[in-house]
């Protein structure tokens, strides 16, 4: 009877320090991610040397993800479909889309509760502007 109780102990104990040890490298990889995301420049991408068409582009930084079509007529932003947002908490950040058509700019404020999310789309829309 005591050896069993040994050993479950020793499992208990096992498994609590790999959930320890999970935990942690899960929430230091969201800071990491978090300042990455925070230090990464959004610029606005110059328009006139984007012909006309629909251009894809993705960005993904956990926990979220994201995938749009940008659409270009006369060297302007005339829509964005946000085709993927898996968005942890994030989908108020839902409108950045219309907000970059509306200015015809990347340069426009995250959304208060939905920084992660407006960020990780304004990059994903960058990414549509600026692959080749």
């Amino acid at each position: 009877m005591k050896k069993k109780t040994i050993i479950v102990i020793i499992v208990i104990a096992i498994v609590i320090i790999g959930g320890g040890i999970g935990w942690y490298k899960i929430t230091s990889n969201f800071d990491q991610n978090l300042n990455k995301l925070t230090q990464t420049k959004i610029e606005d991408v110059d328009l006139s040397k984007i012909s006309d068409g629909i251009y894809s582009g993705s960005y993904e930084l956990l926990p979220v993800s994201v995938e749009v079509a940008v659409t270009i007529k006369e060297h302007k932003i005339d829509k964005i479909d946000l085709i993927k947002h898996n968005n942890g908490k994030g989908a108020a950040a839902e409108v950045i889309p219309d907000e970059v058509v509306k200015t015809g700019s990347l340069q426009v404020e995250a959304v208060s509760g939905a920084t992660y999310s407006s960020r990780v789309i304004l990059i994903a829309i960058k990414n549509a502007l600026t692959s080749k």
